[in-house]
């Protein structure tokens, strides 16, 4: 395995929940219709939405080109029947993670969410262990 990037990214919740309520574009430049339509399911979206973000931003530090040649929106995080986050990719961005496997982790407290995103390549002449 050939580590090609990490990002991380500490957001405070209520910096998005201002922007979400004060800027009118600011969901549909940033979160995806299915996003949007995952997170506002919650009691409480701010800490999801807060932690996507953070994790667009993870996704754009490991990357190494900060958000040129792509924007928020070509990046779609959304979780498995467990809550397991993954990221899906769009337009021009797909085209640059072709081949890249990644892993990430979300979390949020009170104030704050964080992100790690890892960008690898597999070693295709080496078998995987399985755990």
């Amino acid at each position: 395995m050939e580590i090609i990037g990490i990002g991380t990214d500490i957001i405070e919740i209520e910096r998005i929940k201002d922007a979400i309520n004060n800027v009118k574009t600011f969901k549909g430049r940033v979160f995806t219709k299915n996003e949007i339509e995952h997170v506002e399911k919650r009691k409480n979206p701010y800490p999801s939405y807060a932690g996507r973000f953070a994790a667009k931003e993870a996704v754009s530090k490991a990357v190494g080109t900060g958000f040129r040649g792509f924007n928020l929106v070509d990046i779609e995080i959304y979780n498995d029947e467990l809550g397991k986050p993954y990221l899906k990719f769009y337009n021009d961005l797909e085209k640059i993670m072709e081949g890249v496997k990644f892993q990430i982790s979300i979390s949020h407290s009170k104030e704050y969410a964080v992100s790690t995103v890892i960008l690898y390549k597999e070693d295709e002449n080496k078998q995987r262990d399985i755990i």
